[in-house]
This record gives structure tokens, sequence and C-alpha cells, in this order.
């Protein structure tokens, strides 16, 4: 009996994690910077482990399929139209609505209540609407405080103060019901309404639950407006609200953590040919630039499964043992406040520094370190030659995905899921941007069609993760 009641009680708390919830991230078109914000969102939820999420930049095409949109149970609105009439169609439309009457929930971000004036089944599901008579002052500091500290969004959640613009005057055009869970003070002296307006609230459309906040303002090449959805306040009230939106019940904790295991490769990686160059253990597969190993003080270590850079110690360019020729690389870096690194490739020994013979995919703190004012030296660029096409890094301390594709001449770089960067070093374009580059001065740069994939010491801290390869030869 002894054993029996013992066995049972183990069983009992062993939890069981509930399937990831499908979720479609509803995005492609914004006067804000929708390329940020759509995949920040998305690793936000990911990161949960409580969510499955499609993104969707064609929403157009993806809601006009009606059979598909039955493998979702939550939409994530990150888009807006009123800067660019864009409207999804009839037949999208329609099925859109008939999903969330039938009982898939949403979550509505930021600017999404600014889309589709006139479409009253849209406004009557968000609520509150930017409309004419709306506004908001300038992006400053402010508490969002709780009204409702009963229901399971907020239950347990601590109030926090975020760096955001506070919309005013929301208009309720079509008298929707809406509870309000949060609230922010808009203060005349910044520019705002001088009452309190809400912050976080939530309704019913159909069988669907709606979660709706105005928060998360990001504008287009505004670097100091980036952090407004990673604070960690935003996050746990999105993950919460999309969660309670498309469940009716709130399982993950009061505060947002990421609880995905990291430097692993999955079946369909390796089956796809990946191969991890970091172990998330040790330096093995690593060596010092023109060294056969690490020094023993060394600046770069293990810590909290990265590979990290600290100032203080002998430092020093890293590089792969191994050389690839046509390879994609896939990995994850954050840098420090002020911070610069990079990643070159490509690199060989037959001068001082890798730099000189290997393009760099620049990793900088965009907001204060100097070189943020060239475009072709911000976070992704092919560094002093190209800039990106997209404004997609993040804030210095937190995580942006690298890719960096190489087929013999033709180099793409990508950054947080877009590709900033594609030239071939036989072109004109190629040609023309060499010759305004400090690289003129190193006739041995970019030529090498084989080397080493080297991590760039800059004097200031970074961190990597998940480094993975795999050879396109």
């Amino acid at each position: 009996m002894f054993i029996i009641e013992a066995a049972a009680a183990v069983l009992a708390a062993v939890s069981v994690a509930p399937e990831p919830i499908p979720t479609l991230l509803i995005t492609g078109h914004n006067n804000h910077n929708w390329q940020y914000t759509s995949r920040v969102h998305a690793d936000t939820l990911r990161a949960t482990g409580r969510f499955d999420v499609t993104i969707t930049d064609d929403p157009a095409r993806t809601l006009a399929d009606g059979a598909a949109l039955g493998a979702y149970r939550l939409f994530v609105l990150d888009y807006n139209d009123i800067h660019e009439p864009r409207r999804w169609g009839d037949a999208a439309e329609r099925n859109f609505i008939a999903a969330v009457e039938g009982g898939v929930g949403v979550a509505a971000i930021h600017a999404a209540n600014n889309s589709f004036p006139g479409w009253k089944d849209y406004e009557r599901m968000l609520g509150l609407m930017w409309r004419d008579g709306t506004g908001h002052g300038r992006v400053h500091e402010f508490g969002v405080e709780f009204v409702d500290r009963d229901h399971p969004i907020t239950k347990g959640m601590a109030e926090f103060t975020t760096r955001d613009e506070l919309y005013h005057d929301l208009v309720n055009s079509q008298n929707a019901r809406y509870s309000l869970l949060a609230r922010a003070m808009s203060t005349s002296e910044s520019g705002g309404s001088g009452k309190h307006e809400p912050m976080a609230f939530t309704l019913s459309f159909g069988k669907g639950r709606v979660f709706a906040t105005p928060l998360g303002h990001v504008w287009v090449n505004a670097e100091d407006t980036k952090s407004s959805i990673t604070t960690p306040g935003f996050r746990t009230l999105l993950v919460r609200g999309a969660e309670w939106a498309a469940t009716g019940a709130v399982t993950l904790p009061a505060e947002w953590r990421d609880t995905r295991t990291h430097n692993t490769l999955s079946p369909e990686e390796k089956a796809a040919g990946w191969r991890l160059l970091f172990d998330g253990e040790s330096t093995a597969g690593w060596r010092a630039y023109r060294r056969p190993a690490l020094p023993d003080n060394t600046g770069w270590s293990v810590t909290h499964s990265e590979l990290a850079y600290a100032p203080g110690r002998a430092g020093g360019d890293i590089m792969t043992a191994a050389q690839f020729g046509d390879f994609e690389l896939s990995t994850e870096f954050k840098v420090s406040p002020g911070g610069n690194s990079g990643i070159i490739y490509r690199v060989t020994e037959d001068h001082d520094y890798p730099w000189q013979t290997g393009p760099e995919f620049q990793i900088l703190d965009d907001l204060r370190h100097g070189d943020k004012a060239k475009a072709t030296t911000r976070t992704g660029s092919f560094y002093d030659v190209f800039g990106c096409a997209f404004d997609t890094g993040r804030p210095a301390g937190e995580w942006n995905h690298a890719r960096i594709v190489c087929r013999g001449g033709r180099i793409e770089h990508w950054l947080n899921g877009f590709k900033v960067v594609d030239v071939d070093l036989a072109s004109e374009e190629y040609k023309a941007a060499h010759a305004r580059s400090k690289w003129t001065r190193m006739p041995a740069f970019a030529t090498r069609a084989r080397g080493h994939i080297a991590l760039q010491d800059h004097g200031d801290p970074v961190w990597f993760r998940n480094i993975k390869v795999r050879s396109l030869d």
C-alpha cells in the first residue's frame, strides 16, 4: 500500500506541459516598425513554450484560406493600415470574423487599434480604437497600474514601469462592452490628456475572447523606442493576455522567462546537415587567431551555456578550428550597452588580423555606440560596405538571431528573420561600395573562397549561443 501511495504521489507531482497553442501572428503592414515588432513578439511568445507561432506577412492571402484557419486557436494582431489603406479582401475578412466568432482568441497590440476605419465588426471586436480625436504625448516613462487584480491575466503580476507612447482618448465607436485590466496616467506635462487612460482590457466577440493593449510603440528608425516591447512587464502582460484569449485560463508564471533549451539540434536540423559549433559546455572547436589554442587567461569563457567575452583578461579574436567555403551559419548574440563586436567569416591566417581578409557581420549597440550614425556600421551590416535593408536589430542585452549565407561570391546577412544584406562580390554594386570603404587599403579583403569563422573581441562584453553551421559546398 505504501509503495502504491508513494507512486501515486510522484505521478501527481509531475506536471504535464500543455500542448502549445497554435498561433497566427498577423503582420506585414504598419506605419510602425513591424519588421522589428512582429519578430520580437513571436520570440516573446515562443520563449514561454506555450505558443506554436506562425507568422504571416501577407494576411490577405493567408486569411483567405478558411480551412487552414481552423488549425489556429489564437490570432495576434500587429497590423495597421490607417496610414495606407490595405484591407484584406472580402473572403479573408469574412473568414477572420467567423473564426473569432467561433472561438479563436485575439491578442491585439498597439496600433492594431488604428486599423480599418469603418469596418464595424473589427471595431466591435477591439472596442477602443484610434479614431478622430485620439492622440498621444511624447514617448516617456510611465507606470502601468492594475485596476483588476483578480483577473487571470493580472493576478499575481507586479505593476510595472515602461517607456512608451501613451494613447489618449481612444474611441469606442461601436459601444463595445469591455473589462478594464490596467491603466496609466496621461500627464499634461507629457502632452497627454491629464487623466487615466486604458492600457489593457478584455472583450468578448461571439465565442472568441479578445485581449487588447495600446502599449508597444516602436517607430521606424527610432532606436530609443525599441525597448517598449522588451521590458519584462510588457512581455508578461502579452503572453498571459494571449494565453487567456486562446484558452480562458492562465498557466504562465507572473514573470516572463525564456524556457527554451539552447545549443541543441532538432531532428530536422540534423537531417538538413546542420552541426553545432558550440556545445554550450566548452570551447571545443575554437582557438585564438594565429594560435593553436585559446590562452589560459583568455577573456572568452562558457557562462550559463553561452560563449561569452568579458574584458579585463587576455582577449583577442577567436575562430573555428574548421574552415568553410560555401556555408550557412546560424547563431544568436547579444551585446552589452555601448558594445561592439562582429562575426568575421572566410578568414585566413596570412595577415595580422581576421578583418584583413574576412567580411564582417557587424554587432553593435545601435542606440549608444558612436558607429550608429553610419548605416554601414550598424548591427547586421556588411561592415563598412553595405547597410541593412531593414531596421531589425534589437537593444543591447537582448538576443538577436543572425544568419550568414555564402555561396561563391554571393553573400547574405539575415537579422532577426529578415534578409538585410544581399550582394554579389563580383557585381558593380559591390565594387562601387568597396571603393567608398576603408577596405581599399586591404587588397586581400573579401577575396578568400574558404576560411575560418571568427568572433571579434572589440573590448566589450558579448555573448553567443546556438552557433550552428551547415556546408553548402
